[in-house]
């Protein structure tokens, strides 16, 4: 059958579309995974046992259990309760929901690694435990974890892929549907991985600039 390119300029909005929609996705539930790994994170080492225990549970399962299985859950699961969120929400949650527990886990060891006068001098100044946490602790520990965190961020741009399975028409989709109507599956499997690949090295320059604005900082 031989291999053919000249398929491809013609399905090229299709594809970009879904470029866009992935990125939407993965700007999205990486800012639900680190703002969530925070909260997970605090709650998990400062929070009365019974606020505790649940959290635990909640962790343990995602940790436990396949995302697609989630995503699943999410999707066609969460609709027989009367929550009914759409495929792209979904997808933004259950992707975010994910590794917010993966970076919890990240920036507890980091909090625990803060010395613990600087909390105590926080508190010798009359800040709360809570106003200390928010402006002294977390802080110092987020900005030692930026690194692992941005190789989640890199996992979770992979793992977008999964949510095509609930219907987002992103990169992975677009490229099923072109090639359900060209028969062209290497072509627009390459384009594909071609995508990923150029935002990847996107995701890589911005965090690899990032760090460096937090190592002159110090």
């Amino acid at each position: 059958m031989g291999l053919d390119f000249s398929v491809v300029p013609g399905w090229m909005d299709t594809i970009l579309l879904g470029v866009v929609w992935t990125i939407a996705i993965t700007v999205s539930a990486a800012a639900l995974s680190f703002v969530g790994g925070i909260l997970l994170a605090v709650i998990a080492l400062y929070a009365p046992w019974i606020i505790r225990q649940p959290f635990r549970l909640f962790a343990w399962l995602f940790m436990g259990t396949p995302l697609l299985l989630q995503l699943f859950l999410i999707y066609f699961g969460l609709i027989q309760i009367g929550i009914d969120l759409p495929a792209f929400v979904a997808g933004v949650v259950g992707l975010g929901l994910h590794f917010a527990v993966y970076n919890s886990e990240l920036i507890q060891t980091a909090i625990i690694a803060v010395d613990q006068g600087q909390m105590e001098a926080a508190r010798t100044l009359g800040l709360s435990r809570t106003q200390a946490l928010r402006k002294v602790v977390v802080p110092q520990a987020v900005r030692d974890v930026i690194p692992p965190i941005g190789n989640n961020m890199i996992a979770l741009l992979k793992d977008s892929a999964l949510v095509s399975v609930i219907g987002v028409t992103e990169l992975t989709l677009s490229a099923q549907l072109a090639i359900g109507r060209t028969y062209r599956p290497f072509e627009f499997y390459l384009v594909a991985a071609v995508c990923y690949y150029v935002i990847n090295l996107g995701m890589e320059a911005v965090l690899r600039r990032i760090e460096r604005r937090i190592a002159l900082s110090r």
